[in-house]
């Protein structure tokens, strides 16, 4: 069994303690750590755009994607740390949630935390690269709150006319006829 451990700065302890409390000894455990692929490209495009694409030399794209790359192994090696057992530790760098479902093609098994709101229960616990892993993932997922969980007085009341919305009209009103 392959089970992929989404590592994240703010949320991955959640994940690792997950892992080490659901996922069996034999199970082999990937941490896999995504760099966004926009934040060099953004330090390289406001750097073109404020002095220019004359010095190449200078570009802050590369070097952003090093210092990305340089925290991702010290945040992947303290999970690894963490998790106390053997384990396979994989950097991407890309689109977040396409990485990450990528990764987890094969894999038995998705760890990861609610990263939004997390003060209620609900959908809006989930931030929008979470959420689409978790509707694209191609394996079951194991979602963990990294904190203690919100009480149930915090799920949102119901519409006002239900689940199903207001009620159908019963008809149209009359309409004048055009002459």
């Amino acid at each position: 069994m392959a089970v992929v451990v989404w590592i994240v700065e703010g949320t991955w302890r959640a994940c690792v303690a997950a892992a080490r409390e659901h996922v069996p000894e034999n199970c082999r455990i990937v941490l896999l750590h995504v760099s966004a692929e926009e934040v060099p490209g953004a330090a390289r495009g406001a750097y073109a755009g404020l002095l220019g694409r004359g010095h190449p030399e200078r570009d802050p794209g590369p070097r952003v994607a090093g210092l990305a790359s340089s925290a991702a192994r010290e945040l992947l090696a303290a999970a690894a740390g963490e998790l106390g057992r053997p384990c396979t530790r994989s950097e991407r760098a890309g689109r977040v949630e396409h990485e990450v479902v990528a990764a987890a093609d094969g894999a038995e098994l998705l760890i990861l935390a609610r990263d939004g709101d997390r003060e209620h229960l609900g959908p809006r616990s989930l931030g929008p690269a979470s959420r689409f892993v978790v509707d694209h993932a191609p394996c079951p997922v194991l979602l963990v709150w990294p904190g203690p969980a919100p009480g149930l007085g915090t799920i949102p009341p119901p519409p006002p006319h239900g689940p199903d919305g207001p009620p159908e009209p019963q008809g149209h009103p009359e309409r004048p006829e055009h002459p």
